[in-house]
């Protein structure tokens, strides 16, 4: 390399560095100004590249709903959601928290979902909302080893205790529906706001607590989450009064 070339390189160099240039990125020169190609078109999702039109995918709502009304007892309904395959909380959960109780009870409690210690011992209402849940009943002289029977509308958590996507209510409510039919309990508790929304298509439980409704032809009751009873301990003589008002439905029924 002569001095010419010598210097004029390093000019240009001085001169990328002072323009911000701190290293070398490609080994050969690129040319900011070019006007690039245009992109190709997208192909439509439901048109494969040589003509053909795909299938469309399965509805998932239609497909639990085939498999919860062909489940004839509740061992098959649990069968058939280990095997549904279209809600995405499967994925990450630890187990199916499918139920816990007596099938056949007189009582069937329907909550949200499972949370932390469901999830690791594959029961509804194991932990703290569980613990209280339990001494709510046993003020009312039932148990969940004797005269109750729990699930929820999911079977699976949702990852960090997040609500409950409406999407994944739609899925799971033919199962939900399927499971109260083949449990057949004279009363249902509906406990929570997403519980609510699933058998009652409405929220509000502050509103709807304690107000004796129809859900899948069953006499309901709305009622506080023991866990929310937890966080809002003055709630709960309104609790009590629903608890009183369950028993004298199952006494007068």
């Amino acid at each position: 390399m002569d001095s010419v070339e010598y210097h004029a390189a390093l000019s240009a160099l001085a001169w990328q560095v002072e323009l911000g240039a701190d290293e070398c990125i490609g080994d050969a020169p690129v040319n900011r100004y070019d006007v690039p190609p245009p992109a190709p078109k997208p192909v439509p999702a439901t048109v494969a590249p040589d003509g053909p039109v795909a299938p469309r995918s399965e509805d998932p709502v239609a497909v639990a709903r085939a498999a919860a009304e062909a489940a004839q007892d509740l061992p098959a309904l649990k069968a058939a959601l280990a095997g549904y395959a279209h809600c995405e909380l499967k994925r990450g959960a630890r187990n199916l928290v499918f139920s816990d109780g007596v099938p056949g009870a007189r009582v069937m409690i329907v909550g949200e979902a499972p949370g932390r210690d469901e999830d690791r011992e594959g029961k509804p209402f194991v932990g703290r909302a569980g613990q209280l849940l339990d001494k709510m009943l046993g003020a009312i002289d039932l148990s969940r080893e004797a005269s109750v029977y729990i699930t929820n509308v999911l079977p699976w958590r949702p990852p960090q205790n997040r609500d409950p996507k409406p999407e994944e209510i739609a899925m799971m409510q033919p199962f939900l529906y399927r499971h109260i039919a083949l449990a057949d309990p004279d009363v249902l508790v509906i406990v929570g706001n997403h519980a609510c929304q699933a058998l009652l298509g409405k929220r509000g439980i502050t509103r709807l607590r304690g107000d004796w409704t129809q859900a899948q032809g069953k006499p309901a009751i709305p009622m506080f989450h023991p866990a929310y009873l937890l966080r809002n301990p003055a709630a709960k003589r309104e609790a009590w009064a629903d608890l009183l008002s369950l028993k004298a439905r199952l006494r007068d029924g």
